[in-house]
């Protein structure tokens, strides 16, 4: 049995080591079709739309050697044309080289609260499948909130 070698590969190694550079040819369609299709808008910049001042929790898995990095931003605010309505979002993004690849899992903070589960399990999913860009695994842990003071929530009734 004759054993084939790529012409590209070294034929001293037996395989190749683990720390071999790789690369991939990912654009910023590819990644919002894979990571952020549920997302409620998306979009590409040179730098973060994320006001600092408005983050609630923030998330950040870094690359070792590139600068690349995997972020998310939990931030609560208000638009200028909206002036009574408070947004709550969860913003993932993806910095590659220069190129920074925004997902946003927004909605009011007056929505149901099943509306918030969804859209927080949504994004992290997305962080969670986003850190393996920059090699990194995410691990859940479990915290425990106080309860918030909020409108009652109508209770269903057999009619």
């Amino acid at each position: 049995m004759a054993i084939q070698t790529d012409p590209e590969s070294p034929s001293d190694v037996a395989e190749p080591d683990w720390e071999t550079p790789l690369s991939l040819t990912l654009t910023p369609s590819l990644l919002i079709h894979s990571l952020m299709g549920t997302a409620s808008a998306v979009h590409t910049g040179w730098s973060s739309c994320v006001d600092d001042s408005l983050v609630l929790s923030d998330l950040v898995s870094m690359e070792d050697r590139a600068g690349n990095y995997i972020r998310l931003a939990e931030q609560e605010f208000v638009e200028d044309d909206q002036p009574g309505t408070v947004w709550h979002d969860w913003t993932l993004e993806v910095r590659i080289g220069t190129v920074l690849t925004t997902g946003h899992w927004q909605f009011p903070v007056t929505a149901h609260p099943s509306e918030w589960e969804w859209n927080a399990r949504e994004a992290g999913r997305a962080f969670e499948r986003a850190c393996l860009l920059v090699g990194r695994r995410v691990r859940r842990t479990m915290a425990v909130e106080d309860p918030a003071p909020t409108d009652s929530v109508p209770r269903a009734s057999r009619h």
